[in-house]
């Protein structure tokens, strides 16, 4: 058994988003299995289990990753993941990925993906609401399918949004209040909040959003009243129902299953496509198994593995 213990560094990020764009058309035509993640809850946080098979690319296996939101403050990510690869054959176990660094690129290059398909435009304001590791992956990820002219980046601590625009390396980067970052081409959401931080009036005609931060249920970032303006794309109704930015609009009886448009991969091979410059997109994010299945597969091509014994 092979053990990688990181081996998110230095991918291609083309190589990454292409990979994800090709689990979500699979997921699109109905070749993956894929149950929906399973959470357990813990005194500070909790952990959820994902497993899938991807047939295209002959893996299978699960993720164990956790959320702890305190965990800055000890030092320690907020996020961290292990990535079991199972034998199809034999169900042997063959790998085991530190899927940490992984699970950032494999949800950033969704929101890329998303992106591509339903930004109505090709250059694009950015807007960023957080400053995590997330948004960091949102952004380059982003930077490979659409030209970014400018970024409005929004964080509770403005400390943190000042150091995180001067780090992105374009010239027109800068932070700003939370309106300010919501008046753009592209809204990308990263936050942990429980309750609506981006409201309705701020979001004009034709924008896109990546709702990212809300995977566990009870997290929602949106006012509600964008998700009726919009069409909304999900990455998978199940997980999104349970534990994404609808989670709570639909608990609550303002949103419902039958408003949701589609998933993103039913978007990449062309059964749904934004039908206006001037209508608002929603992505909302959850995380898939297949993701991770995915960008296991062309990390583990690169090779930097320790041999482990198993058997």
């Amino acid at each position: 058994m092979q053990y990688f213990p990181d081996p998110g560094q230095d991918l291609d990020p083309v190589l990454v988003n292409n990979a994800v764009e090709s689990a979500f058309a699979d997921h699109g035509n109905n070749r993956v299995q894929m149950p929906p993640k399973m959470y357990v809850t813990l005194p500070q946080g909790d952990f959820r289990t994902m497993p899938a098979y991807l047939p295209s690319l002959s893996i299978a296996g699960v993720k164990v990753v956790n959320v702890h939101p305190g965990n800055p403050a000890l030092g320690l990510p907020t996020v961290m993941a292990l990535t079991i690869i199972l034998d199809i054959a034999t169900g042997t176990p063959t790998a085991i990925l530190n899927a940490t660094r992984l699970t950032n690129l494999r949800t950033g290059a969704a929101g890329a993906v998303a992106a591509k398909y339903l930004c109505p435009k090709q250059e694009i304001v950015l807007g960023i609401v957080g400053t995590g590791q997330q948004a960091a992956a949102q952004v380059r990820a982003i930077a490979q399918e659409l030209i970014i002219r400018e970024v409005r980046v929004w964080s509770r601590n403005p400390e943190k949004a000042e150091a995180f625009a001067a780090g992105l390396g374009l010239k027109e980067s800068h932070s700003v209040t939370l309106e300010q970052a919501c008046d753009c081409d592209l809204l990308v959401t990263t936050t942990p909040a429980r309750s609506p931080i981006v409201k309705s009036e701020w979001i004009h005609e034709g924008t896109h959003i990546n709702a990212i931060g809300a995977d566990a249920p009870g997290k929602q970032e949106l006012d509600p009243e964008i998700l009726r303006r919009a069409s909304v794309y999900v990455d998978d109704p199940a997980q999104a129902i349970h534990s994404g930015e609808i989670n709570v609009p639909i608990a609550n009886g303002t949103f419902a299953r039958e408003d949701i448009e589609g998933t993103l991969g039913e978007v990449v091979i062309g059964k749904k496509r934004r039908t206006s410059p001037c209508e608002i997109t929603v992505f909302d994010s959850t995380g898939l198994a297949i993701q991770d299945l995915a960008i296991a597969h062309i990390a583990m091509q690169r090779g930097g593995s320790i041999d482990l014994p198993f058997l």
